[in-house]
């Protein structure tokens, strides 16, 4: 859906902006203030461009920062926020993507035909997605913010993670694995309910990769049933806890990764995955 405002002398319109969560796309010199068809914030919009294919460099470097929620710049977005200012204080090398500017397909599912179909790299090249798996496999770590819909992560993680399949594999196809040994930590945002069930949904994903979880690096925050949801925003935006728990997260997986366990001999391990 397209809307959009003419400019008196002027009858093209002279920029177009896209919500990142519904992908409504409107003409003018500025965003809308607020969507029209989502209701979501003016902020949620970017500048429509055409858009190349994300790509990998191949150069090594510390955190992936994963922001899976819809709402880019909603409340897990914050506390995305809080951990890339955090990051960058600490002097750590790092990437932040908001997943909602990017296009990651559903997983093929080539692992139900035969598992020798589900390879890395994987076979759907077509999207964004083979970048964010060269990128996993370049970090030493990865924090991945979620927010709670229905007591568990957005579809859109939902959706990344499921793409991390070829990755797994590696274990079952008798190859050497990318990603054990790396370092995880896990921030969740929401109103109510089922932020320890998102988290735990999340970490079983990074663990069957054989991610290693940071001493105290899941943390979660959450505003109640009884409030508005309206409020939300305010309510973090204020919340000192929020960001000391973020900053520990932040803190717990930096002091982690520089321990290199990563480039530890790892014959001892027998990959144990589902």
């Amino acid at each position: 859906m397209t809307s959009g405002e003419k400019t008196e002398g002027n009858t093209e319109p002279k920029k177009s902006w896209r919500c990142t969560v519904c992908g409504f796309v409107f003409t003018g010199e500025k965003p809308p203030r607020g969507c029209p068809v989502c209701h979501s914030p003016t902020h949620e919009f970017i500048q429509e461009t055409d858009r190349a294919q994300l790509t990998h460099d191949g150069k090594p470097f510390d955190v992936l920062l994963i922001n899976g929620s819809t709402h880019r710049a909603g409340n897990t977005g914050y506390m995305a926020d809080i951990a890339q200012e955090y990051l960058r204080e600490r002097g750590v090398s790092y990437r932040r993507y908001n997943l909602s500017e990017y296009r990651i397909d559903p997983c093929w599912c080539c692992y139900s035909v035969r598992a020798e179909s589900c390879i890395f790299p994987c076979r759907n090249k077509n999207d964004d997605a083979p970048a964010f798996h060269g990128m996993l496999v370049a970090s030493k770590a990865v924090i991945v913010a979620s927010p709670i819909n229905w007591n568990g992560m957005s579809a859109r993680l939902k959706i990344f993670l499921d793409r991390t399949t070829c990755l797994e594999n590696l274990y079952h196809l008798n190859k050497p694995g990318l990603t054990g040994g790396k370092v995880a930590g896990i921030l969740v945002c929401g109103h109510e309910d089922g932020a320890i069930k998102t988290s735990m949904d999340i970490w079983l994903n990074f663990q069957q990769m054989g991610y290693i979880l940071a001493p105290f690096s899941i943390a979660f925050r959450t505003h109640g049933s009884q409030f508005n949801s309206s409020t939300d925003r305010e309510f973090f935006r204020s919340d000192e806890l929020i960001v000391r728990q973020t900053k520990g997260v932040v803190n717990n997986v930096i002091e982690l990764m520089r321990l290199d366990i990563e480039s530890q001999p790892k014959e001892k391990l027998v990959p144990v995955t589902e």
